[in-house]
């Protein structure tokens, strides 16, 4: 199914690589300017942008079906990376199968626009399911920590993540100004630079730890700056891209910073307790798919809902 592709996203999706463009300008002068200084790290973080983001244009313009087919890709990766990292019970390897098998069938009710099972596919039947597969096997130690650690998994890195496939099948109507595509697009442009601001704001004014025990390095600060600065660019952006006057977008931008802010400090109090400091080495310099998504987590559902129950 071919995915008409509004020229505002085309272009939205230029002004990303431009500011790719000019990041990666500005390494370059900083590497001629100071030959000696270690950017090892940024170099890493500015190349991982641009494969991401040259990834997910490709599954934006091509059509319906291959953007589906990312999302569902980046489930996938993200609950392999997942259950990686948790501790498992060797009864629980023939369970995983089923978990695995979830995610085809949340994006194809994603596909076929049905609604009614995907919002609770995962959160009802993969979870009377799950635990049922379980007791089959017979080893009771252990059973309620695996089963929550499983569930626990599938809804991060499949029900949340779902909530941004779903925006392009939502109905035309429900955003003239380029449809599912453009909404998307804004959430993650949004989510992602919500994240960015927050560390910048922290790294120049960052003086006030909000939460020391789960993530040192954020501040009260950067998070009041963070969120300000998103809100500012959501009401920028909402012409544009979606529906919304500017108090709404004002509104979503607020969902959104602070959403992202609750989401990653979520994964990384779920990292600490499993003693590592990145889900992944995936993306260099950016760590893995979980870390990537940890704002997406919040931000999917709590924006798709509020589209839908305001526009749909």
């Amino acid at each position: 199914m071919t995915l008409p592709v509004d020229q505002r996203v085309l272009w939205s999706l230029g002004g990303i690589f431009g500011i790719l463009i000019v990041a990666s300008t500005v390494l370059f002068l900083l590497r001629r300017a100071k030959p000696g200084a270690d950017f090892g790290e940024l170099t890493d973080r500015v190349r991982s942008w641009w494969v991401m983001a040259a990834v997910f244009t490709l599954a934006m313009v091509l059509s319906r079906s291959i953007s589906l087919a990312f999302f569902a890709f980046v489930s996938f990766l993200a609950l392999k990376e997942y259950l990686s990292l948790i501790p498992t019970r060797r009864a629980d390897r023939r369970v995983l199968f089923w978990a695995y098998l979830a995610i085809p069938l949340q994006y194809y009710w994603i596909h076929e626009a049905r609604y009614g099972m995907f919002i609770i596919w995962v959160p009802v039947y993969a979870f009377l399911f799950v635990p049922f597969r379980m007791v089959l096997i017979g080893e009771t130690k252990g059973f309620l920590r695996a089963a929550g650690m499983i569930h626990w998994g599938l809804m991060t890195t499949v029900f949340t993540v779902g909530h941004v496939a779903y925006l392009l099948v939502l109905p035309a109507s429900v955003n003239p100004q380029g449809s599912g595509p453009a909404l998307v697009l804004y959430l993650v442009f949004l989510t992602q630079f919500n994240d960015v601001s927050q560390f910048l704001w922290g790294k120049l004014l960052g003086r006030h730890k909000v939460i020391p025990k789960v993530s040192p390095n954020k501040t009260i600060e950067g998070l009041i700056g963070g969120v300000a600065t998103t809100v500012l660019l959501a009401m920028l952006l909402a012409p544009w891209l979606t529906p919304m006057t500017h108090a709404w977008a004002a509104l979503v931008g607020f969902l959104i910073g602070a959403g992202g802010f609750v989401g990653d400090v979520v994964i990384s109090a779920l990292k600490r307790d499993l003693g590592t400091k990145d889900s992944g080495s995936l993306l260099p310099g950016h760590g893995g798919i979980l870390d990537r998504l940890d704002s997406l987590t919040y931000t999917a559902p709590i924006f798709f809902h509020f589209i839908r129950y305001m526009y749909g």
